[in-house]
C-alpha cells in the first residue's frame, strides 16, 4: 500500500507523521519549498516533490489532501480522473456541485472518496452513538456543542467554515438526520469580512435541536459536546485527559405541578484508549485495501457541506430561517435571495445578489446573473440565460433558450404613475423561444419578440418584432433576419439557406417560416 500526501503544512505535518506510522507514506507534495526542505529533514526516506504530476503519475493507490479547503475540489477531482482514492480534509469542497461532481466521478472510477471528519474517529463519540442508540437517557431533546480557542486565526476561512464542520458532523451522526432548517447568527470582530464568533441552530424533525458555538477569539479552548434527554445527560469535553465521556442520569420531578430539578452524581464511561487520526487514516488505508465504503464517505461530506451553505447563507442574511431542501436540485449562491413559492427548475443556477419572488417560475438550466430580480408573476422557461442587471417584472414571459443581455429593460405598464398604482393589471409581454436581446435593449410592454429574434445592443423596442428579424436602433426597425443558430441569412427570390447549419427558410411579406 502506498499512500501520497499532498500538504504538508499546519495540519498536514500531523497526516504525515500517522501516514509514516503507519507505514504507507509514500510521497509527500507541496507547493513550499521551506516546508519540503523541513520534511526532508525529518523523514530523510521520503520521498518529496513540488509538482502534483509527479504524485498523479506515481505508483500511489491513494492520496490525502490538507491543503487550504479552496484547492480540495480541484486536486481531489485530478486525483481521481488519475484513478487515485481520495481522503480530503474538511470541508469535502465549497460549493455543492463540485462536491457532487467528485462524487460522479469516484462512482463512474470506482473510486473511494473519504472526507477527513476526525471526530467521527473518536471512541468517545462512538460509545455516545451507543448509548443514544440504546436508550440510556430517553428521548433526546437537545444538542449543543462549543469549539472554542484562542490560537491560529484564519485568514482564508471563516470561523464557521473552519470549526463547524466537526460538530456539524458529529450531530448529524448521532441524531442520524438532517436537519429541516438552520439559522446562523456570528460576528466579525479582527476582520469585517470574516466572522471570528458563530453560534448555528439546527431545527430536527419532532422538534429537536442542535446548537453549535465555535469561536477562535475565545480566552480559553473549550471542546465539549453536550447530549440532553429526557432521563439524563451525556457529556463529552475532549479536553479532559481522562473521563472524556460522562453520563449524568440527572432528572426531573413534577410536585404538585412543579418541577423539580433531581440531581445525580456522574457517572465516567469507560472508553478506548486510542488517537483518532491514526484510527481515521487507518481506516481510509483499510478501505482502500477492502473497497468498503468509509464511514464518512463522500455521501456524508456531501450532508455536511450542504448544512454548512445553510449556515453561512443564513449568516450572510443575519440570521434568517433557511430551510433545508434534501431534494433540491438547482443552486442558489449565499448571498441571492429565493422567495417561499418560487418555482425553481433543475439545475438552474441563481447568482450573487439576485432576487426571486415567491410566485416566480424558472424553468431548468437558466442562469439567473449577478443582482437580477424576478417578480412574483414572471416566467422562465427552460434554458433561458439572464445577464447581470436584469429585472423580469410580473407578467413578463421568457419562452425557452432565451437570452438577455447586461442591464436590458422590461416593462409592464404603458402609463405608469406613482399615485395610480394599477394594482396588479399589468400589461403582458412575451418573448418567444430562443430570441437574443442585447445589453441595454428595452422592451416595452405589450408585445411579442418572435421566435429565433435578434434585438441589437441599446435597441428601443416599441412594437412586436417578427420571428427571426434582427431589429436594431429606436426606436427599433428590421434590418435583416438570422438563422437560429446565430448565423445572418441572405434571402434570394423569398428563400434563404444558413451558411452556418444548412436550414432552409422561405420569406412572405415580414413574415420568415423554417423550411427545413
Amino acid at each position: 500500500m502506498k499512500i501520497a500526501l499532498v500538504g504538508a503544512g499546519y495540519w498536514g505535518i500531523n497526516l504525515l507523521r500517522v501516514l509514516s506510522e503507519l507505514g504507507v507514506l509514500s510521497v509527500i507534495c507541496d507547493s513550499e519549498e521551506r516546508v519540503l526542505k523541513d520534511v526532508r529533514a525529518r523523514y530523510p526516506g521520503i520521498r518529496t516533490t513540488a509538482n502534483l504530476r509527479d504524485v498523479m503519475e506515481s505508483d500511489v493507490s491513494g492520496v490525502a489532501i490538507a491543503t487550504p479547503a479552496r484547492t480540495h475540489f480541484e486536486i481531489a477531482k485530478i486525483a481521481l480522473l488519475a484513478g487515485k482514492d481520495v481522503f480530503v480534509e474538511k470541508p469535502l469542497a465549497l460549493d455543492i456541485r463540485d462536491a457532487e461532481e467528485l462524487k460522479s466521478i469516484s462512482v463512474a472510477g470506482n473510486r473511494i472518496v473519504m472526507v477527513g471528519h476526525i471526530l467521527r474517529y473518536h471512541p468517545a463519540v462512538e460509545k455516545l452513538k451507543e448509548i443514544l442508540d440504546s436508550g440510556n437517557i430517553g428521548k433526546i431533546n437537545y444538542v449543543y456543542s462549543n469549539r472554542l480557542n484562542f490560537g491560529k486565526l484564519r485568514t482564508e476561512e471563516n470561523i464557521l467554515w473552519s470549526f463547524a464542520p466537526h460538530d456539524i458532523s458529529v450531530i448529524l451522526y448521532l441524531l442520524g438526520k438532517l436537519p429541516e432548517s438552520v439559522t446562523a447568527f456570528g460576528g466579525a470582530y479582527l476582520d469585517e469580512k470574516r466572522a471570528d464568533v458563530t453560534l448555528t441552530t439546527l431545527t430536527f424533525a419532532g422538534g429537536v435541536r442542535g446548537h453549535i458555538y465555535v469561536s477562535w477569539f475565545n480566552p480559553f479552548k473549550e471542546q465539549k459536546l453536550v447530549v440532553v434527554g429526557e432521563d439524563g445527560m451525556a457529556v463529552f469535553d475532549d479536553t479532559q485527559p481522562s473521563d472524556k465521556l460522562i453520563v449524568y442520569p440527572h432528572r426531573v420531578e413534577w410536585n404538585g405541578g412543579i418541577p423539580q430539578a433531581i440531581k445525580a452524581k456522574g457517572v465516567p464511561v469507560e472508553i478506548a484508549r486510542a488517537e483518532p487520526l491514526k484510527a481515521e487514516l487507518r481506516h481510509f488505508v483499510d478501505c482502500v485495501a477492502s473497497r468498503e465504503t468509509p464511514k464518512t464517505d463522500v455521501n456524508e461530506g456531501l450532508k455536511v457541506l450542504k448544512v454548512l451553505i445553510m449556515s453561512q447563507n443564513s449568516l450572510d442574511r443575519k440570521g434568517e430561517n433557511v430551510k433545508v431542501d434534501s431534494e433540491k436540485k438547482y443552486f442558489v449562491h449565499p448571498t441571492a435571495y429565493v422567495d417561499e413559492g418560487a418555482r425553481i427548475g433543475e439545475g438552474t443556477k441563481i447568482w450573487h445578489f439576485a432576487h426571486v419572488m415567491g410566485g416566480a417560475k424558472v424553468g431548468e438550466r437558466c442562469v439567473v446573473a449577478q443582482n437580477c430580480y424576478l417578480g412574483s408573476r414572471a416566467v422562465l422557461g427552460n434554458g433561458v440565460k439572464l445577464q447581470n442587471n436584469v429585472s423580469i417584472y410580473d407578467l413578463v414571459e421568457l419562452e425557452d433558450n432565451v437570452f438577455v443581455g447586461p442591464s436590458a429593460v422590461f416593462t409592464n405598464d404603458t402609463n405608469p404613475r406613482a399615485g395610480f398604482p394599477k394594482g396588479g393589471k399589468w400589461v403582458p409581454t412575451k418573448v418567444r423561444e430562443g430570441a437574443s436581446i442585447g445589453a441595454n435593449a428595452t422592451i416595452l410592454c405589450g408585445i411579442e419578440v418572435g421566435k429565433s429574434s435578434f434585438i441589437g445592443a441599446g435597441a428601443v423596442v416599441t412594437k412586436t418584432v417578427p420571428d427571426y428579424a434582427v431589429v436594431v436602433g429606436n426606436p427599433a426597425r428590421v434590418i435583416g433576419y438570422m438563422c437560429e443558430c446565430g448565423e445572418k441569412l441572405k434571402f434570394e427570390d423569398e428563400n434563404a439557406v444558413c451558411r452556418k447549419c444548412g436550414a432552409e427558410y422561405s420569406k412572405s411579406g415580414d413574415k420568415i417560416v423554417l423550411v427545413r
